[in-house]
């Protein structure tokens, strides 16, 4: 049989779906290097039919953080393999249309290309396509970074790179900084080391959103195959690469996340950093010492290691990955170990505690912590009004603790929530730099240039005519301190937070102090997770399977505790604390008859099905609040769990 007879013939047998052998076939007719075909015919002679659905059942979609996907298959070739003892991998990427390879990601680059030009076109201002790009140190990272400038110059654009790894939120940042139309991160940021991803950001330094995104997607999917080939060898020629001048000024913006640094002169703050192998430290530790912190670096996981050796996972969220940090941490005596993920967008962090042990903080603790602690600084500053005002906000999202909304409320300001992904987030400051611009012509005939304003008189003129962005964050261990940047800052989160460290440390507490202060003006919160994994197109059916039926059949009771409302984000229509409509999207908020909540969603950055939990009591005195964290915990466990086992039954159909 010939491999074309096979596919066929498997096809019929129900070992590949009809997307798997159309695509198969588009690949194998597609003009592609000799290679690509050699590849898939060796999957087929070893009917490695599950390796060629996950590869082939579709093509790599946008979710919250563009798109991202395996870059090594499970399964290799004797083509992708090559001389793997010259780079410690497959000399080349995965074959597939649902990988991301030289192909995806020409084509991600073109179609980006053209949307941008398009836009630029119908403004009537039209300019050549400016692109700036930045690479983690992920497998093929640098590679596919080149061969994006390459495609863009080759396309007519300009386009700059950076020397090296850098982090994502200095590519968010350079955007504005350069004047660029768009950006593309090359990332796949704590997923494992076979994935590799492609994060795309317009002018205005955030991962594009509605009307951008579909428009982006709409191109990259009218792009032929039989056009890639002509961009597969790269030409730097005409590529930009940009030199210390432009480090120096993100440096400059990341700096600003400290509000007060004069809180650090009094007592020295001792940190231990790990960048866990990734791109942190190239800013967050100078950050650290230019402000008079102590340094104690991890060195095992200082050097840039795309196979993340010395953790299970780079993910800051996971204990394991801080083991190392804690442990040197233990031995300098440090007040707390801040960790960056590898594209350093996230951060997580241990401190202190009374007891004198190095004790983990979740996101939603150190976002709770960050909101009160920058909130409170800026009243004192005079900045905002000590009564609170609603011209201030807080933005989180909707699967972020409600501790933050008990905080806002607290201080008298407001509080947006805000669908899953930092994009959203973005573009309120977005939403809230233009209206503050276009008030400000109308009322004073002012035209504004937003960037060049100091930043206190900007903060005034938002309360005044728009909205003035206090503190940003999200429950996976993203925040964001400032609108300079329109994406998490690990870096900037380092440094916010060890200014809070040493502010706590100033007046003889622990950061865990800190925290019970907070639960007890507002209440006790406390979050579960669960995180269920579904690889491939099997995986994705499962998946699928949840979200449809959560909407058809919604749950009506977990044991004894009883739903009370459901809302379906993707049929309601929803308005946030702005007046604005949410875009609908398959995210569920589940309320129950005790008082608890979750929201219910699929990844959009992995292939799992999430579930958040959110439970909250009313401490009534200091002496009551150990009992209550007690009582909680186990209601909040004893739900997740019977969340989890009704969500996998559904998954099994």
């Amino acid at each position: 049989m010939t491999p074309s007879e096979k596919i066929q013939s498997a096809v019929r047998s129900g070992q590949l779906l009809p997307s798997t052998a159309e695509n198969i076939g588009a690949w194998l007719s597609g003009g592609l290097p000799p290679w690509v075909a050699a590849s898939i015919e060796e999957l087929v002679a070893r009917q490695a039919w599950s390796e060629l659905n996950d590869r082939f059942y579709r093509y790599l979609e946008f979710g919250t953080g563009g798109m991202r996907g395996r870059t090594i298959g499970a399964v290799s070739t004797a083509a992708e393999t090559g001389r793997p003892e010259r780079f410690n991998r497959p000399e080349n990427p995965a074959v597939g249309s649902n990988m991301l390879n030289d192909f995806t990601l020409i084509r991600a680059t073109m179609g980006l290309f053209r949307y941008v030009k398009k836009y630029l076109m119908s403004r009537e201002n039209y300019a050549v396509p400016v692109l700036v790009i930045a690479h983690d140190v992920r497998h093929f990272s640098r590679h596919f970074c080149e061969l994006a400038a390459s495609t863009w110059t080759k396309l007519g654009g300009v386009a700059y790179i950076f020397d090296g790894p850098r982090s994502t939120p200095q590519l968010s940042f350079s955007v504005r900084y350069l004047k660029a139309h768009s950006g593309i991160v090359v990332t796949a940021s704590h997923n494992p080391p076979h994935d590799n991803g492609f994060k795309a950001y317009f002018d205005d330094g955030a991962q594009v959103v509605p009307p951008h995104d579909k428009g982006v997607v709409d191109e990259v999917n009218a792009v032929p195959l039989a056009e890639l080939p002509a961009f597969l060898a790269k030409d730097l020629t005409r590529v930009v690469t940009l030199g210390r001048p432009a480090d120096d000024a993100y440096l400059a913006v990341a700096a600003r996340a400290a509000i007060n640094p004069d809180v650090f002169k009094p007592q020295k703050l001792k940190v231990t950093f790990t960048n866990l192998h990734g791109t942190g430290g190239v800013s967050s530790i100078p950050l650290l010492v230019h402000v008079g912190c102590e340094v104690h670096e991890v060195e095992s996981q200082l050097a840039f290691d795309p196979r993340f050796p010395t953790v299970k996972s780079s993910n800051p969220e996971n204990a394991d990955a801080l083991v190392q940090a804690i442990a040197l941490a233990e031995q300098k005596n440090c007040d707390v170990v801040l960790a960056t993920d590898p594209d350093c967008d996230r951060m997580g962090c241990a401190v202190r505690n009374r007891a004198g042990k190095m004790e983990l903080l979740t996101g939603n603790q150190i976002g709770a912590l960050l909101a009160d602690y920058r909130i409170t600084r800026y009243k004192e500053l005079g900045w905002i009004p000590r009564e609170g005002t609603d011209r201030a906000c807080l933005i989180k999202t909707f699967v972020t603790t409600q501790l933050q909304d008990a905080v806002g409320r607290a201080h008298g300001v407001k509080v947006v929530n805000t669908l899953t992904g930092f994009k959203w987030i973005a573009a309120k400051l977005k939403r809230y730099e233009e209206g503050l611009k276009r008030e400000l012509l109308a009322k004073e005939g002012i035209a504004l240039d937003y960037e060049a304003t100091p930043f206190v008189e900007r903060a005034r003129l938002l309360q005044k005519y728009s909205t003035f962005y206090l503190f940003g964050c999200e429950e996976s261990y993203g925040y964001l301190p400032n609108d300079y940047v329109r994406d998490k800052d690990g870096n900037a989160a380092c440094l916010m937070f060890a200014e809070l460290c040493a502010g706590v440390k100033n007046r003889g507490l622990t950061v865990p102090e800190y925290l019970d202060e907070i639960y007890l003006r507002c209440g006790y919160y406390r979050e579960g997770v669960v995180n269920l994994y579904y690889e491939g197109a099997s995986g994705a059916a499962k998946i699928k399977r949840i979200l449809e039926t959560y909407r058809s059949n919604p749950p009506k009771a977990f044991g004894e505790v009883a739903v009370t409302r459901f809302q379906d984000f993707g049929r309601e229509t929803i308005l946030d604390a702005d007046g604005d409509e949410i875009p609908k999207q398959d995210l569920y908020v589940v309320t129950l008859a005790n008082g608890y909540t979750f929201a219910a969603r699929g990844s959009g950055t992995e292939p799992k099905m999430k579930f958040y939990v959110f439970a909250s009591a009313k401490v009534g005195s200091a002496g009551e609040l150990a009992d209550v964290k007690l009582k909680v915990k186990a209601e909040l466990e004893r739900i997740t769990a019977l969340i989890e086992a009704e969500a996998k039954a559904r998954a099994e159909g």
